[in-house]
């Protein structure tokens, strides 16, 4: 008995997954720890062989060398890939860090192992927000589609240039802390103006030692103002995964 094998098929299957692997390893969501490597490779195998029809279909069966050579390709597109998506959302988790600054929290500073961050309360807190929010919207699935649709900006085994993901690392990096201001941009003024109305009290009457007060204050401004923010933050989300979708889809174009 006679069974064909399609080797293109199946190396196409391979080099999707492998693209797909490293994608999912680094970029939100998926990288919270909490989710198995068992569950992440099964997703991207699953993913692989759903649009390996369409994503292969130009592609031809080649040697083992350059087979090899095709496959550190994809993953250094996919952590690419997974790195401009991280880069976007990270600016959720520098603005938990401003807040953690000016707020007086930075003290109580830890190391999260399941999602890698280090910081203090709201710096979690919000990355953790955030992270609920892109499963509860459907945010991730945007992504995964932003992911099978580089496809067609990058074809299989074609490589990436490197002035393109530059470009979008540096774009990303500016529209990171633009978005961390923008968030925890009100919160910081204010506790910013609540430390110098205590400085002019001091300088008014000294006896007073208003800076006593001022650590319970600005606790107080920092736990009110910040349910303030997260009202907000399902709207930032959005607009996050929207800007990495696009962000993605630039590279290669």
């Amino acid at each position: 008995m006679f069974i064909p094998i399609d080797l293109a098929a199946i190396e196409a299957i391979a080099l999707a997954s492998l693209r797909m692997v490293a994608f999912l390893v680094i970029a939100p969501p998926f990288s919270y720890n909490g989710f198995p490597a068992q569950v992440k490779g099964m997703l991207a195998i699953g993913l692989a062989v759903a649009v390996a029809p369409r994503v292969g279909a130009g592609y031809r069966s080649a040697d083992t060398g350059a087979f090899l050579l095709d496959m550190v390709r994809e993953l250094a597109v996919g952590a690419t890939l997974g790195f401009l998506v991280f880069l976007v959302f990270s600016a959720i988790q520098s603005a938990g860090s401003l807040v953690d600054l000016f707020g007086g929290f930075q003290l109580a500073q830890a190391f999260d192992p399941q999602s890698m961050i280090n910081g203090a309360q709201f710096t979690r807190m919000f990355q953790l927000t955030a992270l609920a929010l892109l499963f509860a919207s459907g945010g991730y699935q945007l992504i995964i589609g932003g992911l099978v649709r580089t496809f067609d900006a990058v074809p299989l085994a074609a490589g990436i240039d490197l002035a393109d993901p530059a470009k979008q690392m540096v774009d990303g990096l500016t529209q990171m802390f633009l978005a961390a201001l923008q968030i925890a941009g009100p919160l910081i003024v204010v506790l910013f103006l609540a430390d110098v109305g205590l400085g002019l009290l001091t300088r008014v009457a000294p006896a007073l030692n208003a800076f006593s007060l001022g650590f319970p204050l600005k606790i107080m401004l920092t736990v009110v103002l910040a349910a303030i923010v997260f009202v907000a933050l399902p709207g930032v989300v959005s607009g996050l995964t929207d800007t990495a979708v696009k962000t993605m889809l630039g590279v290669g174009r």
